[in-house]
Parts: C-alpha cells; sequence; structure tokens
C-alpha cells in the first residue's frame, strides 16, 4: 500500500547513525588515568628487548676475556669501559639483563602458582588451615634473603636453583594473601548456595573462588617479581647466586666492588639498569592496584 494512502503517516527520513571508533579514546583515557602503567610497562617491555636482542645490541662476546685491554675507560670502543679481565661491561650488561628477567618472572610465577595452590586449600578447608598455617609462619619468620642465601648452600650455583631458593622464601606470603580473600569469600551468599546445592568442591574452587583472587594476586606477582630480582642480585653479589661465568648484574657488581673508588663505572652502570628495572615493575604493581581495586578504579 502506497505511504500516501490516507490513514497512513510518512515515516520521517532519520539521519544515519554511523558507529564512531571510541578504542583510541579509550587507551588514551586509561593512560591519563594511569600512566604508572604506562610508564613502568613501556620501560620494562624496553628491559625485555634488550634481552631478547643481546645478541645484537652487544659489541662483543661478554665472556671474551682480553687482558691486554683491561680496566679500560668508557670510550667509543668500550661504550661501558672494561672490566679487570678486559671483557666489555657494555656486553655483559646486556645479557645481564637476561638473568635478572628470567629470574624474575619465573620467581613470581612460581610462587605464585605454589601459593595460590596453598591459599586455596588452607582457606577453603578449615580442617588444613592450622596446620598449612603454621608451617607457611615457620617459613616467613625466616628473612627470605637468608632463607635464599640458606638453600643456596646446599645446592651448587645455578640459574635453577637460584629461582627454587626465591621462590620457597616468597611462596609463603602468596599463600597468606590468597587464604585471606578465600575466608573472605567462602561466606558470600553464592558460595554458599553452590555448596548447598551440591556443587562439587573442585567447581566451587575453579569458577566461583579462583577468579576472584586473581587481581591481588597478579598485583603481588608484579612486587615479587621486583623482589625476586633484588634478591638475585644480592646472592650473586656475594658469590652465592648464579656462576661467574654467567653474565648477570650481580656479578658484574661482585667483580667491580674492589675497584669502586678508582673505577665506579664498572658497578655504575649495572647497578642503574638493576635501578630503573625493579622502578618499572614496581610502577606497574602500583598501577594495576589502583586499577583494579573496585574503590580507586572507574569507568573508562
Amino acid at each position: 500500500m502506497s505511504a500516501t494512502t490516507p490513514g497512513y503517516a510518512e515515516a520521517p527520513d532519520l539521519p544515519a547513525i554511523l558507529p564512531v571508533p571510541r578504542q583510541r579514546g579509550r587507551i588514551a583515557g586509561f593512560i591519563y588515568r594511569h600512566p604508572a602503567i604506562f610508564l613502568g610497562g613501556l620501560i620494562l617491555l624496553l628491559m625485555i628487548l634488550i634481552a631478547i636482542f643481546a645478541p645484537y645490541l652487544g659489541t662483543r662476546d661478554p665472556t671474551a676475556l682480553a687482558p691486554a685491554r683491561r680496566l679500560r675507560q668508557p670510550s667509543a670502543q668500550y661504550w661501558f669501559g672494561s672490566d679487570m679481565l678486559g671483557r666489555d661491561v657494555y656486553s655483559r650488561v646486556m645479557y645481564g639483563a637476561r638473568v635478572s628477567l628470567v629470574v624474575g618472572f619465573a620467581v613470581a610465577f612460581c610462587a605464585s602458582v605454589v601459593g595460590a595452590f596453598i591459599g586455596l586449600l588452607s582457606g577453603f578447608f578449615r580442617a588444613l588451615d592450622a596446620v598449612i598455617m603454621r608451617i607457611m609462619d615457620g617459613l616467613m619468620s625466616i628473612p627470605p634473603i637468608l632463607l635464599a642465601i640458606a638453600l643456596m648452600a646446599l645446592t651448587r650455583a645455578s640459574v635453577q636453583n637460584v629461582i627454587i631458593a626465591i621462590s620457597v622464601a616468597e611462596f609463603p606470603r602468596v599463600s597468606r594473601l590468597v587464604r585471606g580473600v578465600v575466608l573472605s569469600l567462602r561466606e558470600q551468599p553464592y558460595v554458599e548456595a553452590a555448596i548447598a546445592s551440591g556443587t562439587r568442591v573442585p567447581a566451587i574452587i575453579w569458577k566461583h573462588i579462583l577468579p576472584n583472587t586473581l587481581a591481588p594476586l597478579m598485583v603481588q606477582a608484579t612486587f615479587i617479581c621486583a623482589s625476586a630480582m633484588i634478591t638475585e642480585a644480592i646472592l650473586s653479589f656475594i658469590g652465592a647466586g648464579t656462576p661467574p661465568i654467567i653474565p648477570s648484574w650481580g656479578n658484574i657488581m661482585a667483580e667491580g666492588r674492589a675497584l669502586w673508588q678508582v673505577k665506579p663505572y664498572i658497578v655504575f652502570f649495572p647497578a642503574i639498569f638493576l635501578s630503573v628495572t625493579v622502578l618499572a615493575v614496581n610502577l606497574l604493581g602500583d598501577g594495576l592496584r589502583d586499577a583494579l581495586d573496585p574503590r580507586l578504579a572507574k569507568r573508562l
């Protein structure tokens, strides 16, 4: 029937509504509200790229000895100078990023997984809570660096053993954090309803409890990563960490401490890289904490 037929009103022409892309605005808004995440993530990404492309960024083999060129000042030939064995400090610092980042990320992952598992068991099963938490309290009573030194004294120096030793020192704190979250979650009505309906315990933990522990667990993992990199540097500095043949920031500083007053660059450059990397991880952790906290987070 024609639109001009009496009794029928002609539909007005509506302007076409075209979707406006807002992705860039949302990203810019997120960066504006959380600059710590952007700055920390950018610096950390740069350090990761340095670690990945260290063979292409280094000017020499970091383990090549050149006694005739020992203790050279920073120059166009040796950007960061050379150490007492004639090795290029710049190349060693580039390769040292690999050890620190691998140890930091590996410890954060291992400590988070083990600590989350223990915390879930302790918080959900009250019969196990007292026993597990007393063991965790005993481990937490020992300073992490002393516990890591003691564990390294029982094993040979290697990157794998450093990761294990630091992880053992860190996961009790993760378990306490996760346990506290689980204790509050298991009293929630939706968890009690799932228990009353006969839902199996593994399904309750996996669907209702574990997802709510991921936000604080992610923030804690960033701080563990930063702490692990510092601990690894301390262990290497005192000779209880990675083998001297493997270039790491702690090893480089340990080799240059005897010449600190006359050749400070040997210690200065790896210390700067370590400080900047730890600062980046801490900035990322602070930003994530603010972004994931429901009391502080804002809608994009």
